[in-house]
């Protein structure tokens, strides 16, 4: 085994000296009593140093200590029998399920797909949304970015769709999370099973209270269990990563700890070139794909910020949740002005939904320039043709709105999932003036459009109840007024 001992340790950054042959970069270094230390190199500082950042706390380590090489990189367990399981960054299950039995490991280190391999084909992958799939549908083997600042319901709207997608999908979902809270993982993993879902799924965890180094794997991690999925089994993964933003911010924290002078905004020099590393592995090919769909934190809700400009350029769809609507009480809050998808060309989608998805966003474009209007000179002033934009909009906003499965306990209202004709039909519908007639009430927060109706129906026979009781009481009032 090659050997060597400590000479420094300055936090999570730990230099060693070897005196046969100095490790190859990105090797895992193992040290203390029971070998439990692991450190993966990161440079070589000298003719016989290496410097290396642990990926488990370092508490014991002390100058002098021996330090053995693995001669590998970090691995992930592949296989049949990680389904249903929850692993930390070097594959120990941490569900309390026992040991794993007859498991691969492969290296979390790997090259994209080569360009002759990749399919070309776009395909529509529905979410059940009414929003997402109308107005920025997502691409099967594409990568799809939630972005949103702290408490705007990106975590829900990942929660749902995994709900949504596990059902109707034969494939494999797996959860990635970066630098989140364990209360999250705990309560997905419970939810998960409760569902039903488990047998098909797999969650990857590198919480925050973990060292930079150990969350800034743990998205490669994850991303080698797909690949296992898409190229040997052969079958259609949904990759969900929360936060992307957590893996460039850990990136950011190795890369000051290693002495590198930070760019704009205290970002690492290397941010582009890490993210791409990962991003690019998510592909498509001719055999299976990977669908990614990521949460992204927008610091102080700046979408100028680099880390929301680098992690722009890599996706297919942007979502973009708006603390405004949230506000309003329109969830999912999604802003419809300024998510967009590529998916969104007639070629794709069909001539139908294009026409009706700019029709939507159009009239959505005009309600918004006539809101300044109207909260200066109020709705009155406005031509009978904009009250009448108006009046769209604002039911359009309000079907737009959906109940979700994963909220159902917190908001008592029975979660739908949306097939896209329905959903389809139900804006091209309120577009027409169908609905005109129908408050805007009745269109929020329901499923289908012909809900409406009914519960437009049912406010009515309640107030003329609320009345006719009303009467009553009054005329109780004088009977005993004349007595």
């Amino acid at each position: 085994m090659n050997q060597g001992s400590v000479v420094s340790v300055r936090g999570s950054v730990i230099e060693v000296r070897f005196d046969d042959q100095l490790p190859a970069i990105r090797s895992l270094l193992r040290a203390g009593s029971e070998r439990e230390i692991v450190i993966e190199v990161y440079g070589q500082s000298g003719r016989d140093r290496i410097r290396g950042v642990a990926l488990t706390p370092t508490q014991g380590l002390a100058r002098g200590d021996t330090v053995v090489d693995t001669g590998a990189p970090l691995k992930a367990p592949v296989g049949q029998t990680v389904l249903s399981r929850m692993f930390d960054v070097f594959g120990n299950p941490i569900d309390r399920g026992g040991p794993l039995d007859d498991v691969r490991w492969r290296s979390v280190h790997a090259h994209p797909p080569a360009l002759a391999r990749r399919s070309t084909r776009p395909e529509i992958f529905e979410t059940g949304i009414k929003i997402i799939d109308v107005l920025m549908p997502l691409e099967r083997g594409g990568k799809a970015g939630l972005f949103g600042g702290a408490g705007v319901g990106k975590t829900v709207l990942l929660t749902e769709m995994i709900h949504n997608m596990i059902g109707q999908q034969e494939g494999v979902s797996i959860f990635c999370g970066i630098g989140e809270r364990c209360r999250e993982g705990e309560e997905l993993h419970r939810e998960m099973r409760e569902a039903g879902v488990l047998s098909n799924m797999v969650m990857v965890f590198g919480q925050m209270n973990e060292p930079p180094g150990s969350r800034f794997r743990v998205g490669h991690a994850a991303l080698t269990m797909a690949e296992y999925f898409r190229d040997d089994e052969q079958r259609d993964v949904l990759l969900l990563i929360d936060n992307i933003f957590r893996f460039i911010q850990a990136g950011s924290e190795v890369s000051g700890l290693m002495g590198q002078m930070p760019s704009r905004l205290g970002y690492q020099p290397t941010m582009g070139t890490e993210l791409a590393e990962l991003e690019e592995r998510i592909a498509n090919t001719e055999s299976g794909s990977i669908t990614s769909i990521q949460a992204v934190y927008v610091p102080a809700d700046d979408f100028t910020d680099p880390a929301a400009v680098h992690t722009f350029s890599h996706l297919s769809a942007s979502i973009v949740l708006s603390r405004k609507r949230a506000s309003e009480g329109l969830y999912p809050a999604i802003d419809p002005l300024q998510s967009s998808s590529k998916m969104v060309t007639p070629g794709i989608v069909g001539e139908r939904h294009y026409r009706l998805a700019r029709k939507v966003r159009r009239t959505l474009a005009q309600y918004d320039e006539l809101k300044d209007i109207i909260a200066m000179l109020g709705i009155e002033q406005l031509s009978p043709e904009d009250r009448r934009i108006v009046a769209r909009a604002r039911r359009l906003e309000r079907f737009l709105t959906q109940p979700f499965h994963t909220t159902e306990a917190f908001t008592g209202l029975p979660g739908w999932q949306v097939g896209l004709d329905d959903a389809l039909d139900g804006c091209e519908r309120i577009l027409d003036d169908e609905f005109a007639d129908c408050p805007e009430s009745a269109l929020y927060m329901i499923g289908t459009v012909d809900q409406a109706r009914e519960r437009a129906k049912a406010q009515t026979d309640g107030e003329l109840e609320e009345k006719g009781e009303s009467s009553r009481e009054e005329g109780r009032v004088l009977d005993r007024n004349d007595a």
